[in-house]
């Protein structure tokens, strides 16, 4: 958890420093959000059972005008799903296992401003996420291995900012993950990940 903090507050630093030099508006944000997660099976279309979890990160948005702008995000994300199944080295089939993925996701989104007072956004665009760990509830064991390291797809959200001083604004969004990429090194099928959330960020503009 250190590490996560300490690195959150580095990126904090960097995002501050770039949109503070912008020759144009930005804005820097802090969020925490409510995840519900599952993977989609290629093999027969079907989800998973959906897992809880949460995300928290920061972003930073640079604006070309007042109806657009580009977004990324750094976010620590839990990830997963779960009553699924792990198959032991001798055969043994485990059943209700909920898998637990830790990553740290970059997304790069568009954003479009809209409304009359340019409060409403949407959001979309790519992202990349980085496997920080992996383990399962049967014995907490260190399944990491068994994953790819990246977890690639398409990130989109809607959200509405809300002005509670002259510097800063609340925001609450929906956002939304779809992996493209398997989760699994080797599997029979392709397992693509899916994750929606509920965040509430505070939102703090910059530059000259």
């Amino acid at each position: 958890m250190k590490k996560i903090l300490t690195a959150i507050l580095i990126l904090s630093g960097i995002y501050t420093t770039a949109l503070a030099q912008a020759p144009n508006n930005g804005e820097f944000g802090i969020n925490v959000g409510l995840n519900t997660s599952s993977v989609q099976y290629s093999g027969t279309g079907e989800n998973s059972d959906y897992k809880v979890g949460v995300n928290f990160g920061i972003s930073g948005e640079y604006y070309f005008s007042d109806r657009w702008g580009v977004k990324a995000k750094v976010i620590y994300d839990q990830k997963g799903w779960g009553n699924g199944f792990i198959q032991l080295e001798d055969g043994t089939e485990i059943d209700g296992v909920n898998y637990h993925l830790n990553y740290f996701t970059v997304p790069i989104m568009a954003n479009w401003h809209f409304g009359r007072k340019r409060n409403w956004y949407l959001d979309f665009g790519p992202y990349v996420g980085f496997l920080a760990s992996a383990n399962e509830s049967s014995n907490s064991a260190d399944i990491k291995p068994l994953f790819t390291s990246t977890d690639v797809g398409i990130a989109f959200g809607l959200g509405v900012k809300v002005p509670v001083s002259r510097t800063a604004s609340m925001c609450f969004e929906c956002e939304g993950h779809g992996g493209l990429n398997n989760v699994f090194k080797d599997s029979d099928g392709t397992f693509q990940n899916i994750r929606s959330s509920f965040n509430v960020g505070l939102l703090f503009p910059i530059g000259k």
